[in-house]
């Protein structure tokens, strides 16, 4: 299994490469050169199989034992997975009326990126520690990916996590999942601007090879493919809790099931269309707050920024640029590098891009979207707590909104995925009227000290933001080696 880029020019990395990679060499983002396709036979014989199982067997689809022997695979993804609060690491609520939410939220910092951030950490610190080398991961957040990376990387000597975050766009719980965490190895930054602004600052130093081979410089967001790898198990695991998969004979067609996703930067939305390519017959839905790009690309093929991102109750999925669309481009356009390179360079000198009508029906015949308002999303949270007790997250309800709305097809399974806790919503809560009561691990946030550093606002900000993250790479290298130094010594 080897990789390239979605822009053409570079070709036959190994997994190993691309884990230590942020965005390609030239702009674009790494996917496998090949899809493996899995058999009836095969998910049927996965259906007995727990999540950890099924992340296991679906790594080892794209990691070669050559690079991880199969034991150690597991061993790695099994402690990645041991601290999650569920036996069972992902749950499904199965609600009134077929409403069954997908829990992806039982992680350390009550988010759906734990998951995929806590196997690809410990990837990570395998090959360090094999090697006997270091890395600094730089990482944008909209709320979600920074603390999870955080705290799944804290503490590791040969890793240090710098984060950057939108200064009061988050809630108070995913800020302080950020700064509270003390260890001398997270580094963690407040930007006056949302994360969009901040994707610039880090796109120019990713684009600097001398800084990237020098310090070890890599990515944790969803950029990662690894992220989006082990993002593939939730849709397999998804579709054989709830597709009905197991009723059917051998020789049988596969049931199709719909899965509704909150969607931002896009990475599930992707790992999505690559599962479909795999072989599970997946009707994907998209759904967006009101930023919704997402939304307007698929529905007019209107690819384009709006001139601000808009604050909404689900602030992780305030998002203009959802950069894993890139990657589902490239595969409906039959991994076309050029014309991909071609696409994502004007979005990103012009803030827009039209698709063709065939490129846009193309997109439609995998994916449909929706979009929803802040009122919805409360009178989705009423709704869901009136009829079942049971309280959503503002990202879940933007999903859920669907559920109320889009009754399904009686011949198709729907799952909608939770990404969050409502624990990290409590503004979002209380505004829909509802209570929930916090677990005592967010509660004790506030009691504990807290460590940052602003990026604020300048006339140049961009290229301000640029040179005080190339500082703090390079001083965190340094402080590393001396650190190295001392222990050899």
């Amino acid at each position: 299994m080897l990789f390239c880029s979605t822009r053409g020019g570079d070709r036959g990395w190994d997994f190993r490469d691309v884990l230590f990679s942020g965005y390609a060499p030239d702009g674009g983002m790494f996917m496998p050169e090949s899809v493996p396709v899995l058999s009836a036979a095969t998910l049927r014989s996965w259906r007995s199989l727990s999540y950890t199982q099924l992340v296991v067997e679906v790594a080892s689809l794209f990691i070669p034992t050559r690079l991880v022997p199969r034991r150690d695979l597991e061993v790695l993804v099994a402690e990645a997975l041991s601290g999650f609060s569920v036996p069972e690491v992902v749950r499904v609520a199965r609600l009134k009326d077929g409403l069954s939410v997908l829990e992806l939220f039982h992680g350390e910092t009550l988010a759906f990126k734990d998951l995929a951030m806590s196997c690809t950490v410990r990837l990570l610190d395998y090959f360090l520690q094999r090697e006997r080398r270091t890395a600094t991961v730089l990482v944008g957040t909209s709320g979600d990916t920074g603390g999870s990376a955080i705290h799944s990387a804290k503490g590791l000597s040969g890793l240090d996590v710098v984060v950057v975050y939108p200064r009061g766009r988050i809630t108070s719980v995913q800020e302080k999942h950020m700064t509270t965490v003390l260890q001398d190895n997270v580094h963690v930054f407040a930007a006056d601007g949302s994360s969009d602004d901040i994707d610039r600052p880090l796109r120019r130093l990713f684009a600097d090879t001398e800084l990237v081979e020098s310090h070890g410089l890599m990515s944790l967001n969803s950029v990662n493919w690894s992220r989006i790898m082990v993002q593939l198990a939730h849709f397999v695991y998804a579709y054989l809790e709830l597709s009905g998969v197991e009723q059917g004979e051998a020789g049988t067609a596969l049931p199709e099931l719909e899965v509704v996703v909150p969607t931002g930067g896009a990475g599930n939305i992707a790992a999505g269309v690559i599962v479909q390519l795999m072989g599970l017959p997946l009707k994907l839905v998209a759904m967006v707050n009101s930023n919704d790009i997402v939304h307007r690309t698929v529905t007019y093929g209107d690819f384009s920024m709006a001139a601000e991102v808009t604050q909404t109750l689900a602030p992780a999925i305030d998002i203009q640029d959802p950069y894993n669309m890139e990657r589902v481009f490239w595969l409906l356009l039959d991994k076309d590098g050029a014309a991909v390179k071609n696409m994502m360079e004007e979005f990103q000198h012009t803030r827009r891009h039209t698709l063709p009508e065939k490129h846009r029906k193309l997109l439609s015949q995998v994916l449909t979207a929706g979009s929803v308002t802040d009122d919805e999303i409360l009178e989705t949270m009423r709704k869901c707590w009136e009829e079942n007790q049971y309280v959503l997250c503002p990202h879940t309800a933007v999903a859920v909104w669907r559920h109320y709305h889009c009754p399904p097809d009686p011949e198709v399974n729907r799952c909608y995925i939770a990404t969050a806790s409502p624990a990290k919503f409590q503004v979002a809560v209380q505004r829909a009227g509802l209570t929930f009561d916090l677990p005592e691990a967010v509660q004790a946030l506030d009691g504990l000290a807290t460590r940052c550093q602003n990026l604020d606002r300048s006339p140049d900000w961009c290229g301000d933001w640029e040179t005080r993250l190339r500082e703090k790479i390079q001083s965190v290298s340094s402080s590393r080696d001396r650190r190295g130094n001392l222990n050899s010594s």
